[in-house]
């Protein structure tokens, strides 16, 4: 582990990379630009359709199986559907916000797919260029960036429509993001200190001898889960939680932005999922063991497909999680973003910065296991001492149900629902009964009026 610590990656430089940008006459642009629009719309609808059909065969019943061959036509239906439907627009609310919103929600995703590496020069009508619309100095910085512009899109939605479950939708989208946004961006540092690049061409080049998902398998679990929160996904969907909020932010939405939102989920899906392949999956790189018996795996479009392959591979998982675990408690979000998340991540993070320090200064080998070893212990105390602490927690808790019991069996009123004490002035006071509706009432009848004072 050592090893592959100290020599796995070595930082490229940035410069180099850029070199092969900038130069492609325009209509090759163009078409890299539509080529990608194209797919992030395929990915939606195919997406959309295997959500359905790999959760129908978890739970033991079939998909959409009546729209198209096989019900894949299904999900182009339901847009149809949604297409045609009436766009109301609730009376009160705010009508430009209202109406951005929505966009504001998708944008952001389709920019960030921009930078993303989907393979290395090709040969395009007769034009040498690289399977990537476009790459930047801090190209990783604005994944990031857009990311946390496209939550504005969910929050102005929810304020927009004045509707307190849309707010509160709004509401835990935002602190949602905060929370995980940060786990997400230190799950970054570690692969930017490996690389020594923010370019995304060249953190992928950096991966040449071992995937980052190996050597930095920590901020490779915890982007995991952050990217499900990051995209508003099960078990993490709390801002739409239809148990709670009916449906969050889209309440009150319907017709095409209620679909330009469900877009913007799928689409940021597509991004957050190239985003992992990009910066630890080795990206459009061929599997080692693939390439050590064909080396024109790596060669040409086949890049390509190696990509697409590790694409499809981390999108099941948004649906196998999906199918998989039951949606957490509002504060089970939080405590699992800002108590676990972060200060693993916090820790993992000043490891790989000792490591990487003892190694560029050419430290023995001897000293940079004494760190690893070092810090591995102090993971294992802390996983000791947070395995106590909730032993000790359960048994407190097992304990006082117990004493609940107990104080239940010895009042059967102990817990129940509270009711006025049986010396409340109302208690036996003595109401006769009404005569009938319609007789003349009697000069000597006093009621006694009952006012509970």
């Amino acid at each position: 582990m050592t090893t592959a610590l100290a020599g796995a990656a070595v930082p490229v430089a940035a410069e180099a990379q850029l070199e092969a940008f900038g130069t492609d006459p325009w209509w090759i642009t163009l078409i890299k630009a539509l080529a990608i629009f194209v797919f992030l719309m395929v990915c939606v609808l195919m997406m959309i359709m295997a959500d359905r059909k790999v959760m129908g065969r978890m739970q033991q019943r079939h998909g959409p199986n009546r729209f198209g061959p096989l019900g894949l036509l299904q999900s182009l239906a339901d847009g149809v559907k949604l297409s045609l439907k009436e766009d109301l627009i609730p009376r009160g609310v705010d009508r430009a916000v209202y109406i951005a919103a929505p966009v504001i929600a998708a944008v952001p995703a389709f920019i960030a797919f921009s930078v993303i590496p989907v393979g290395p020069e090709v040969s395009m009508f007769g034009v040498t260029t690289r399977l990537q619309l476009t790459d930047l100095p801090i190209a990783a910085l604005i994944v990031l960036a857009t990311a946390a512009v496209g939550v504005y899109g969910i929050v102005l939605g929810g304020w927009a429509s004045q509707s307190p479950y849309a707010l509160l939708g709004g509401l835990r989208a935002s602190a949602q993001v905060i929370s995980y946004e940060i786990a997400m961006g230190l799950s970054f540092v570690a692969v930017f200190m490996y690389a020594g690049t923010l370019t995304t061409s060249g953190i992928v080049e950096a991966q040449q001898n071992v995937w980052f998902a190996v050597i930095l398998l920590p901020s490779f679990l915890i982007y995991l889960v952050t990217m499900i929160g990051e995209t508003n996904r099960l078990p993490f969907d709390l801002a739409e939680g239809e148990g709670e909020i009916v449906g969050g932010f889209m309440t009150e939405y319907g017709s095409m932005k209620f679909t330009m939102f469900f877009l913007a989920e799928y689409v940021n899906m597509v991004t957050v999922a190239a985003v992992s392949v990009t910066f630890f999956l080795g990206g459009y790189l061929a599997p080692p063991p693939l390439t050590a018996f064909w080396p024109g795996a790596a060669e040409g479009w086949w890049p390509a497909l190696w990509w697409l392959l590790k694409f499809m591979f981390v999108m099941f998982l948004f649906i196998w999680v999906r199918g998989s675990v039951p949606r957490i408690r509002y504060d089970q979000l939080m405590q699992l973003g800002w108590k676990v998340l972060i200060p693993v991540q916090l820790v993992w993070i000043t490891a790989v910065a000792f490591v990487r320090i003892l190694v560029n200064e050419d430290a023995p080998a001897w000293a940079v296991a004494a760190v690893v070893a070092g810090f591995a212990v102090a993971t294992v105390a802390a996983l000791a001492a947070w395995s106590r602490s909730a032993r000790r927690k359960r048994a407190a808790e097992a304990a006082e149900r117990r004493e609940e019991l107990r104080l239940m069996r010895e009042d059967s009123a102990y817990g129940g629902f509270p009711v006025p004490p049986a010396s409340a002035p109302h208690y036996g006071s003595s109401v006769p009964a009404e005569g009938p509706r319609y007789a003349p009432r009697a000069p000597d009848d006093k009621r006694e009026e009952v006012t509970g004072a």
